[in-house]
């Protein structure tokens, strides 16, 4: 297993590297964020100055090891459009898309797979083929039609949630979050079911799968002949081997969900990460576009070797496989 890890670790780090230069060249190879912050009336000396002040005179290549050998220091750069460090503003909106992303990750879960595993359990039953015609809308459906559906229904016709925004910040053994108010949940609640319904299409359908597969094996088969009810045998026996590619599927559908709630966060005018990074491109504002990225691809790269970890404890196989 020790060996197992060290591998994957080398691996993540050398995908990290690689992803920086591409992202890095990728930003800052399009357009000049000076035309867009300053005024068009400046003279040339101001705006060869401020050039200057952001190291954009100089060459690509060591523009990217400047950059490196800030990181090192643990300097992400300064935002252009906010004047502070990009970690303070990046952080300063992630509590927010995490808020939303852990309740529309436990709807789309506590829904989803007990939802998925009936389906399996009863295929031919009515309440299964509703279930699997829902799921069908999850991903046929965009999101931001069914994000401003659940505007019109809720906020504009009924008047049972607010439209938009965050709700009052409480806190709670030193933790400040909205989801310790009952107006936080208020406003969560909408967004965070709208940016679960891909998800938790994705999980009936994936855990329908695996149970109807698993319910004919020959195991499950033995237990039955043994005289163990259906209950303890879905639990014991069916769950653990249908378990290795939701782990995998969820693991990489939460990092798309932290990372890619954009659309989500702002229909709902929701204070995120989302709505940051989509005024970062607007303005230009290469340092929080770079940062954001970056930490995209590290948490994905985290995801991918907690779920490889996970998958290697479930089966054996894995790990030894990957440990020679």
């Amino acid at each position: 297993m020790f060996g197992y890890l060290v591998r994957r670790l080398i691996q993540a780090v050398a995908v990290v590297f690689a992803m920086s230069i591409i992202v890095f060249v990728g930003v800052y190879a399009i357009g000049n964020p000076i035309d867009v912050l300053i005024d068009p009336g400046a003279t040339q000396e101001i705006r060869a100055k401020l050039i200057a002040q952001y190291g954009l005179d100089q060459p690509l290549w060591r523009q990217y090891f400047t950059f490196l050998t800030n990181v090192a220091q643990g300097d992400l750069g300064t935002s252009m459009v906010y004047n502070i460090p990009v970690v303070d503003l990046v952080f300063s909106r992630l509590p927010a898309t995490l808020e939303l992303v852990f309740v529309s990750v436990c709807i789309a879960t506590f829904v989803g797979i007990p939802a998925g595993l009936y389906a399996g359990y009863r295929p031919d039953s009515a309440a299964a083929r509703a279930i699997m015609a829902l799921s069908v809308l999850g991903f046929s459906v965009p999101t931001f039609w069914i994000g401003m559906l659940l505007i019109m229904l809720f906020a504009v016709n009924l008047g049972w949630l607010p439209s938009g925004g965050r709700g009052d910040v409480a806190s709670f053994l030193g933790i400040e979050s909205s989801l310790f108010s009952a107006d936080g949940w208020s406003h969560v609640i909408m967004p965070a079911l709208n940016l679960s319904l891909f998800k938790m299409g994705l999980l009936i359908r994936l855990t329908r799968a695996g149970m109807v597969e698993a319910m004919q094996t020959d195991y499950v088969k033995f237990a039955r002949a043994q005289g163990l009810p259906d209950g303890q045998i879905i639990r014991q026996h069916v769950l653990r081997n249908i378990s290795i590619p939701i782990v995998t599927v969820f693991g990489l559908e939460l990092g798309s969900t932290l990372a890619f709630a954009v659309v989500t966060e702002s229909v709902f005018t929701w204070p995120g990460v989302g709505k940051l990074i989509i005024d970062s491109i607007l303005q230009l504002d290469r340092p929080v576009m770079v940062t954001y990225l970056i930490l995209v691809v590290v948490l994905f790269v985290l995801i991918n070797l907690t779920v490889d970890l996970i998958y290697a404890r479930l089966d054996p196989r894995v790990r030894l496989k990957g440990g020679a």
